[in-house]
């Protein structure tokens, strides 16, 4: 019986089964997106926090955070989104790579500036990351505190 409870509890965390979530999303943040009532947390990258704030290129503060889900939103737009699970969090969220119109959101986020590799996590992303910085795109332009720090405290 042990055994039997066990297996049940097992199988219980695997992440939505590891089906896909399609549909349209709504942006909770820069590196989180709901489906259908469902939490997304986008593998592997790691946004600024929605009150997180940020320098430009001219030293000047700006609402990075917001920006970047704005920049999420503005891109994803009403295009069905396809989520592929990859686990779930501490939260309860799936964690996931997700597409639109043929293009991955989790690295759109990252090349276009304004998400980072999640290296804790992944390194899969860190050659966008450097292409961003390169190209001073989104974050990249000015000063920011990585996305992780900043919620350590260091603000």
């Amino acid at each position: 019986m042990r055994l039997l409870l066990t297996l049940f509890l097992t199988l219980l965390s695997f992440p939505a089964s590891a089906q896909p979530i399609r549909g349209q999303a709504t942006v909770i943040d820069g590196d989180t997106i709901e489906i259908a009532g469902t939490r997304i947390r986008l593998h592997g990258i790691d946004a600024p926090e929605s009150g997180q704030t940020c320098q430009d290129a001219r030293g000047r503060d700006f609402r990075c955070g917001q920006r970047a889900a704005f920049a999420l939103a503005d891109w994803i737009g009403r295009a069905t989104v396809l989520c592929e699970p990859r686990d779930t969090d501490r939260y309860g969220r799936v964690v996931a790579v997700c597409r639109t119109r043929g293009t991955e959101i989790n690295r759109w986020m990252v090349r276009q500036g304004w998400a980072v590799a999640y290296r804790e996590y992944s390194r899969e992303y860190v050659p966008d990351e450097l292409a961003a910085q390169r190209a001073r795109e989104g974050l990249w332009a000015g000063a920011f505190i990585p996305p992780s720090e900043w919620r350590r405290g260091r603000r």
